[in-house]
């Protein structure tokens, strides 16, 4: 590559002139008409932004630890020992800042579950036995009635102000004072639900601490469902699906269930759901939302994670599954996943990321003894012939994101095992503090005041100019300027 693209100042010039001279040629002529070399102004220019963005970066960036996990769980209620089972699932010896809960059959598949108007029971029991875990620190979590339960199984988080990192000194102290003479710090919930969607019996719910509620500037909290199952478009297929941004930053997570089968061809319909999915999922922008655009479909968010009882299986004889189980063989096994040739080799996954599976398959565990898989050779009464796989995934997409681990739980309350993943990933938080900033999503160069000489006039005007210009474009295009320094630098 030549020094050019190296010199992040010539890079800039190359982006500022290209952009203005579509946008208005003849005003850019008079910007460069003051009487010296246009290579001068050139460089005045960019001197200028150069030393406005190195003073003030418009954003910067924070670790944020997120916590996937996704468990099919057969249609059973969220009750009993459970919660000893979801505290070890949700590892809260080494917590994270987030948790994002995907769930699968929380209601048996039933006709009239399918078809029938939604039931908030088992949303609604589901998110205070997270709450409580999340919680509750000592004790038994399920013994430990929740403050404020949750009204629906449809919810998302609305805030009604600026994080308090924002917020003036009068203003905080205002809202200290408020809490002193209104919660007891006994009371303080460590952890927030953000939102929380349910679809016959496909559930997602997500939590995130409550300091960094506090924190963090969280908008466009947004929930989907995609309904894909019987007929194309009945609830016992398909997926739930969160947007939200986080400062600078969006997320999307997507718990689906596809359809099941391991019949030679069922993962063509499986592929087809994936599609389906893609296509029909959006989050369109309401009057209630803020003036901070956000993405319409899955594609269009910065963190993207995709997880759930995806059902893909194994190219491979029953027998000869079970032999390379029993060797832990897993790398071998792998071979013939269909999910990994979806990812690998053109398929409705290509480009997503998946972490080493180095745990065994999760599905079908037997009913009545929860420690072998369903089936085997003979073959035992009653029980399904399944060729054991791995259903349950966690995928996801988009820069900016290390996996640091990948594994699966041993609770045996259902079929399924339940896996999960922890991840870190950078939050872009915008510098809001310099008063230059005339958005969220904007931060304009200062421009010195011109040399007193005969063309002062004409400077002015021309500088008057380009500042309207250097505005409107960040304003046609603010999620896009955000990342100007980080563009400049690539």
């Amino acid at each position: 590559m030549d020094s050019e693209n190296h010199n992040p100042r010539r890079r800039f010039r190359k982006w500022f002139k290209g952009k203005h001279k579509r946008a208005d040629p003849h005003q850019l002529s008079q910007v460069s008409d003051g009487g010296e070399d246009e290579s001068e102004s050139e460089d005045y220019l960019d001197d200028i932004l150069f030393q406005s963005m190195e003073m003030d970066p418009c954003t910067s960036t924070n670790e944020l630890r997120v916590f996937v996990g996704t468990w099919n769980v057969a249609g059973r209620s969220p009750i009993g020992s459970l919660a000893v089972d979801l505290d070890e699932w949700l590892n809260l010896k080494d917590a994270a800042d987030m948790y994002v809960l995907g769930f699968q059959e929380i209601v048996p598949l039933k006709t009239r579950n399918v078809l029938g108007a939604e039931d908030p029971t088992e949303a609604r029991n589901w998110n205070l036995l997270i709450g409580k875990t999340l919680n509750n620190e000592y004790g038994c979590p399920w013994l430990t009635p929740i403050r404020h339960p949750i009204p629906s199984e449809n919810y998302h988080y609305v805030k009604n102000s600026e994080p308090e990192s924002r917020m003036s000194n009068n203003e905080t102290s205002m809202r200290e004072q408020s809490r002193s003479q209104h919660e007891k710090p006994k009371g303080v919930s460590k952890y927030k639900l953000m939102a929380s969607k349910k679809m016959v019996g496909v559930f997602i719910s997500v939590w995130m601490k409550s300091d960094l509620v506090s924190k963090y500037y969280i908008s466009n909290v947004k929930v989907c469902s995609v309904a894909c199952g019987i007929m194309g478009y009945l609830g016992n297929k398909g997926s739930v699906s969160v947007s939200m941004t986080i400062e600078g930053t969006s997320f999307c997570f997507v718990v689906a269930h596809l359809a099941s089968g391991e019949k030679k061809g069922d993962e063509g319909r499986r592929n087809h759901q994936v599609s389906e999915i893609f296509r029909r999922t959006s989050f369109p922008r309401s009057p209630a939302d803020d003036d901070i655009p956000h993405p319409l479909t899955i594609l269009g968010h910065d963190r993207i994670f995709w997880f759930g009882d995806l059902n893909y299986r194994l190219y491979l004889e029953d027998n000869s599954a079970r032999q390379l189980i029993k060797k832990l063989d897993w790398r071998a096994l792998q071979e013939f996943d269909q999910l990994r040739r979806e990812r690998e080799y053109g398929g409705v996954f290509q480009g997503w990321e998946e972490g080493a599976i180095e745990f065994a398959p999760t599905y079908k565990y037997s009913s009545s003894n929860g420690n072998r898989y369903s089936g085997g050779v003979p073959s035992r009464s009653g029980e399904k012939q399944r060729t054991p796989a791995w259903c349950d995934r966690i995928l996801w997409y988009g820069k900016g994101l290390t996996q640091l681990s990948y594994f699966r739980s041993e609770s045996k309350f259902s079929d399924h095992r339940p896996v999960s993943a922890l991840f870190s990933t950078q939050v872009e938080v915008v510098n809001s503090t310099n008063p230059r900033v005339v958005s969220r999503h904007t931060i304009l160069p200062t421009i010195p005041p011109p040399v007193e000489t005969e063309q002062s006039n004409h400077d002015e005007e021309a500088e008057s100019t380009l500042i309207s210009l250097i505005i409107k474009d960040l304003q046609a295009s603010p999620t896009h300027n955000t990342r100007c320094i980080e563009q400049i630098d690539d």
